[in-house]
């Protein structure tokens, strides 16, 4: 189980195929993480508004509106900042995972079970930060029918 010396281009052809799919894997993931960034971007810039507005406000009934509305901003973006922690450890184990199998393969190591582990962990990460996101989303949906309820004249904002 030594450093193998003389490691073959086909031995390395093998090794950087085998790579190239958890490479997309990755590329995926970090598509991904761009899109909830960016959401949670978007729930950062609207709780300052309505937090602003909040402040503005004397009527009672819509000031609790404000507040029932930045409640769900905050739950939102907890959510996602859930959702991005669970791809970044996601991302994390696939890079882990290409760089044993370009270990393994080149020291000649026994280490399917680990590389199987690695995936599957990632796999499943993934589906939980996959579903923290329709969660948010769910909540995004819900926060506009809130919205509906009054009309930008009911906030009247001089």
């Amino acid at each position: 189980m030594g450093i193998n010396p003389i490691i073959t281009t086909t031995d390395l052809a093998l090794i950087i195929q085998l790579a190239v799919a958890p490479v997309f894997l990755l590329a995926g993931i970090a598509g991904f993480l761009n899109v909830m960034s960016g959401r949670l971007g978007r729930i950062v810039d609207r709780a300052r508004v309505i937090g602003l507005r909040e402040l503005r406000l004397s009527d009672p009934e819509q000031k609790s509106i404000c507040q029932l509305e930045l409640r769900i901003l905050w739950r939102r973006a907890k959510i996602t900042n859930w959702s991005i922690g669970l791809c970044t450890v996601a991302a994390l184990l696939v890079c882990t995972l290409i760089v044993s199998l370009f270990v393994g393969g080149f020291w000649k190591l026994h280490i399917g079970v680990l590389i199987i582990g690695f995936f599957v962990l990632a796999l499943l990460l993934l589906i939980a930060a996959l579903m923290l996101f329709l969660k948010e989303v769910q909540l995004a949906t819900r926060t506009l029918r809130i919205a509906q309820e009054f009309s930008v004249e009911d906030f009247n904002i001089s």
